[in-house]
């Protein structure tokens, strides 16, 4: 054989073997005590995990490492916007959950009171309603070894003993007044529902209401939409106050059912992120017809997102107080811990070429206090207290009207907050639950009487909290250690529409009780109002 053919016979065993001999020391070198092979090894490193090793094998205490490194993740972040989070592999699920818009579980709501878990209500069609759970139900056992009952629950322990993959039995001993009744439920996938409520608020006049930006949002704003329509809707009022954002495709794709033509919507753009632009590409199911978006401090994201490309584009006015101010777009990536991170890529910038982030050089702690210091400032109840950051650059839109950047979408409307609403007798039962646990205990005990109404317009028009279910709240909130010797009328007023509301949620969920509670609000009167004035 000569020599140029035995060369390329033992080349690539040559090269084999040597990088198996690399990847075993590779594998057995940061073990070992040689400082050389240390130093080797750490120029390769970065500073981070140089450190995470040196504490795993050196360190004198034993180390949760995993523990350790969150921290060191925490810290990391601490330096960055405050949007770029990381998400603990427990949180993930729970998280990735709420914007798919569904989970897999018995679907039921419930709340622990005086220790025993008890059944609020019963999503209809649901796999409990199916096998037979009644609202005032009471959860006293799972799987028949797991006690369910006592100081030790929780909420997060008793959802994870009810949740389980789709098709997967659970088995609840339930009491059923003094009867206990063992229950078998196949889960199944129970939705998030994003659209709170959809219904007439005057003659014409649509309102929904929604409560994030998930996965199923779109599909729920249009069977909302085609059904208000059906109804008679020329003018559409959309709810945002209290919505902090989500996907920012479920957005977009709702402002094109809004705006016509190929109108810009948002574009994004970051260091490491080209300009990516999202416009309108399909006819709108609500392009034309009077428009009024609400928003309040609560309202951010992809809220914002969609409150100013209809402001930007004079499609509709926006009514209600200064937005959040969340302009930021975060990429999740998946961690190998089962972790994830959401990291800040870009910037979302309105069609006026605006960005409404506010500002966060001061630390995460101001920013986390922008929405007190507003209030303490006034800007809650004055207009002319709102100071918007970027108040020197102005914007323009097609229409000539001026809008600013830089902290949030303010209103084209201001409607101040309604401090009548939250006296200290009022936020006492509120933070106490004194409603919730009142409203569970009386339902429960007179569900029969409510089976005359046909739904919630017809609640909402005849029934009336009288003085007998006055006094009965009182004399529970009294027995609560909560004093309402002093109960002025406005206090009475605010009671008697919670408590009717409440009601109406147990009758027909979320979609009730806005139908009820928004009765006199003043957003929503004052969103009426202006669309009364478009003809």
């Amino acid at each position: 054989m000569s020599d140029n053919r035995k060369l390329k016979v033992f080349l690539p065993l040559l090269f084999a073997l040597v990088l198996a001999l690399g990847m075993y020391l590779g594998h057995k070198m940061p073990q070992t005590r040689n400082s050389d092979s240390r130093n080797f090894f750490r120029n390769n490193k970065g500073t981070i995990q140089e450190v995470m090793d040196l504490l795993k094998y050196n360190y004198v205490d034993t180390l949760d490492v995993a523990a350790a490194q969150e921290e060191a993740i925490e810290g990391l972040l601490s330096h960055l916007d405050p949007h770029s989070v990381y998400i603990p592999p427990a949180d993930v699920q729970g998280v990735n959950e709420d914007l798919d818009g569904n989970f897999e579980g018995i679907g039921v709501e419930f709340n622990i009171i005086r220790d025993t878990v008890n059944i609020l209500s019963v999503i209809s069609g649901g796999p409990s309603d199916a096998a037979g759970v009644l609202t005032g139900d009471k959860i006293i056992r799972v799987n028949d070894s797991v006690a369910v009952a006592g100081k030790g629950i929780s909420n997060d322990g008793i959802r994870k003993l009810l949740r389980g993959p789709r098709n997967s039995t659970v088995k609840a001993t339930m009491l059923r007044g003094s009867k206990e009744l063992d229950i078998t439920i196949k889960r199944g996938v129970i939705p998030l529902n994003s659209v709170d409520a959809s219904y007439m608020a005057a003659p014409g006049v649509g309102y929904i209401k929604i409560n994030k930006f998930a996965a199923t949002t779109y599909t729920e704003f249009m069977e909302a939409t085609r059904k208000l329509q059906k109804l008679g809707m020329q003018k559409l009022i959309i709810d945002l106050r209290q919505n902090g954002g989500g996907l920012l495709d479920a957005a977009t794709r709702l402002a094109d059912e809004l705006l016509d033509g190929q109108k810009l919507i948002v574009y994004t753009q970051g260091k490491n992120s080209p300009r990516q632009d999202y416009t309108c590409s399909r006819p709108g199911v609500f392009e034309k017809g009077g428009l009024a978006i609400l928003v309040d401090e609560g309202s951010a994201s992809a809220s914002e997102v969609l409150a100013g490309s209809v402001q930007d584009w004079d499609r509709g006015e926006i009514i209600g107080r200064r937005s959040f101010g969340k302009g930021l777009v975060q990429e999740p990536f998946d961690l190998n811990n089962g972790g994830t991170l959401r990291l800040t890529i870009a910037r979302y910038y309105l069609p006026s070429g605006r960005s409404i982030q506010k500002s966060y050089q001061n630390g995460r702690e101001a920013y986390e206090e922008d929405i007190s210091n507003r209030y303490n400032h006034g800007e809650f109840l004055n207009l002319d207290s709102i100071r918007p950051v970027d108040s020197t650059v102005k914007y323009k839109t097609p229409g000539g009207k001026v809008v600013y950047g830089g902290g949030g979408i303010m209103p084209d409307v201001f409607i101040p907050f309604d401090t009548t609403r939250y006296s200290q007798l009022l936020t006492e039962l509120y933070t106490r639950n004194i409603f919730g646990n009142f409203i569970y205990e009386y339902y429960t005990a007179n569900a029969a009487t409510f089976k005359q109404y046909k739904n919630a317009e017809d609640f909402n028009t005849r029934f009336t909290v009288d003085n007998s279910l006055l006094t009965a709240f009182r004399n529970f909130a009294n027995e609560q250690k909560v004093k309402t010797e002093k109960m002025g009328q406005n206090d009475v007023s605010e009671i008697s529409l919670r408590l009717k509301a409440l009601l109406a949620r147990q009758l027909w969920r979320s979609e009730g009780y806005y139908i009820v509670i928004n009765h006199g609000d003043k957003v929503i009167d004052r969103a009426v109002e202006e669309m009364a004035k478009i003809k």
